[in-house]
């Protein structure tokens, strides 16, 4: 199938009274594919995906079709949102500390690659704190430097042991044994019902 008739189908998914934040709705992405303009299409298809979610299906078309035309950000962006619905995310407002206070020294990519652990209230059966790995996906930015504050959003590794976690909640996140950084929680979403192909 080519692009234009996956982001066509893509669309389909989309419900007609859905706006982005600058009003732009599914009959603009249709107006934008009758001009052979599918990357700006594919752009705003994402956008109109954010929230309330869209079907598992939604995702899983759109990651093809940003594959196929090689748009590797966009695809990375949906294959996060496919995992998103499958197994819930936590979106957070991270803030990590200065170069001089912790061993990262150097920005790295927002775009999944991060698995830093977080003590989010865990514990042992002696009452010891336990570690938990979250994929870290940095928004409206591609890298994250030392200091950084932005809002990210995480996928954990094993979803049901964050379910307790709410909005406001302090996690700490670590790379090695030192703090580095914190997050509060802002949102808490449960795995969406995935629709069948």
């Amino acid at each position: 199938m080519d692009v234009i008739k996956l982001l066509e189908a893509a669309s389909l998914l989309v419900p007609e009274e859905r706006a982005t934040g600058n009003d732009m709705t599914v009959n603009d992405v249709w107006d934008h594919l009758t001009r052979d303009e599918w990357d700006v299409a594919l752009g705003l298809l994402e956008e109109l995906g954010d929230v309330p979610p869209l079907p598992l299906r939604f995702w899983e078309t759109l990651a093809t079709a940003a594959e196929q035309a090689r748009l590797e950000r966009s695809a990375a962006r949906c294959h996060w949102r496919c995992y998103e619905t499958r197994n819930g995310i936590i979106q957070a407002g991270l803030t990590l500390r200065p170069a001089a206070e912790a061993r990262r020294r150097t920005p790295f990519s927002g775009h999944g690659v991060l698995r830093p652990m977080w003590d989010i209230g865990n514990r042992t059966p002696a009452g010891e704190p336990v570690l938990d790995i979250a994929r870290l996906w940095v928004e409206l930015t591609p890298f994250l430097g030392p200091g950084g504050q932005p809002v990210v959003r995480l996928a954990p590794l094993d979803p049901p042991r964050w379910q307790h976690l709410k909005p406001g909640r302090v996690i700490t996140m670590y790379e090695d044994r030192t703090v580095a950084g914190t997050a509060v929680v802002l949102h808490t979403w449960r795995p969406a019902i995935a629709s069948t192909p």
